[in-house]
């Protein structure tokens, strides 16, 4: 019993000395900051919980030495991994505190209308979502008229490449978080996003497409247009919490260490049914978080892009405020 309880007790101290639980918090009013990014500074990173809480361990990070904290609306905040804290602090960044949107909520008579979505089922016309992509779709105001964004339908795809051997999609639950961006003059996504965010669940019984209610965000769309962006976080408990584990695979090669983002369930069908070019992506941990037009000038290599496969057929539905005649 005596050797047993050394024994745990050292196993204890290893696991303290190997992995920690880090909280990141706003530094003026001590509240958790819900999925902030945590960047290692290599190309990949990982996201806070919906309690500001993610996991570090040196025994898993082997090659990093520092760590970048930042969410929208606070300073970004780099610390070595030698010096890491249990509690983070992120200070409010003051040109976001003075920047306020006025939007007064659209009034009087209004009629649904609706975007249709755009979908498959084949496996290799699909995007792989990994926690380093975002993908945003434009959407104009309907018939040029007031229109307030109600509910976005999201195309999915659930391979079955994943199915056990009775024929049954495998378990998964999969947190991802839709964002909204304003138009730049390029006609790309601003960098950060002012209006309210969502995240939702998809798991292997969701139905295609996935409708997601958001009329309580309020988000109507500028003159512009705006950006609808959808990005994964991780795979989550059966609860929904966020798991905290490592978001991509170190692969032995000739040349050395690759690393491999994780991809996750389910699939995003992209399409060539659109006219015009309205994806951007970008890649959270690389070139800065820069948009680019989802074409050959991202990736000329892509099997999407050289299969015109541009767009992810993202749909909506509207209220529609048409002045009376």
């Amino acid at each position: 019993m005596k050797n047993l309880f050394w024994i745990s007790l050292v196993l204890f101290h290893f696991h303290l000395g190997t992995s920690q639980d880090i909280t990141i918090k706003d530094g003026a009013t001590n509240e958790a900051i819900a999925f902030a990014t945590i960047s290692f500074g290599n190309g990949k990173g990982t996201f806070a919980d919906d309690e500001g809480s993610f996991r570090f361990s040196k025994k898993l990070y082997k090659d990093v030495d520092s760590l970048f904290f930042s969410s929208i609306g606070y300073a970004d905040l780099g610390i070595s991994v030698e010096n890491l804290p249990t509690e983070i602090f992120l200070s409010q960044e003051a040109d976001e505190l003075e920047t306020v949107i006025l939007s007064a909520p659209l009034t009087g008579k209004y009629k649904y209308r609706k975007q249709k979505e755009i979908g498959h089922d084949n496996y290799f016309d699909c995007w792989l979502p990994t926690v380093e992509s975002e993908i945003a779709v434009k959407f104009n105001r309907y018939d040029g008229a007031p229109t307030q964004i109600t509910q976005l339908k999201l195309p999915v795809v659930l391979e079955a490449s994943q199915s056990s051997k009775k024929g049954k999609l495998r378990k998964f639950s999969t947190l991802f978080r839709v964002s909204f961006y304003d138009v730049k003059n390029d006609g790309g996504p601003e960098d950060r996003s002012l209006y309210p965010s969502k995240t939702f669940l998809i798991n292997q019984t969701t139905d295609d497409p996935f409708e997601l209610d958001i009329e309580e965000l309020k988000i109507y769309i500028p003159q512009n247009g705006i950006f609808a962006s959808i990005q994964v976080l991780g795979y989550t408990e059966p609860n929904g919490k966020l798991i905290k584990a490592k978001k991509y695979r170190e692969i032995k090669t000739r040349g050395g260490v690759e690393k491999v983002s994780t991809t996750y369930r389910p699939l995003l069908p992209f399409t060539k049914e659109i006219e015009g070019k309205n994806t951007w992506v970008r890649r959270i941990f690389f070139n800065h978080k820069a948009w680019q037009l989802f074409d050959l000038t991202y990736n000329p290599n892509s099997k999407l892009v050289r299969s015109g496969n541009n767009d992810y057929g993202m749909g909506a539905e509207f209220k529609v405020f048409y002045r009376e005649q």
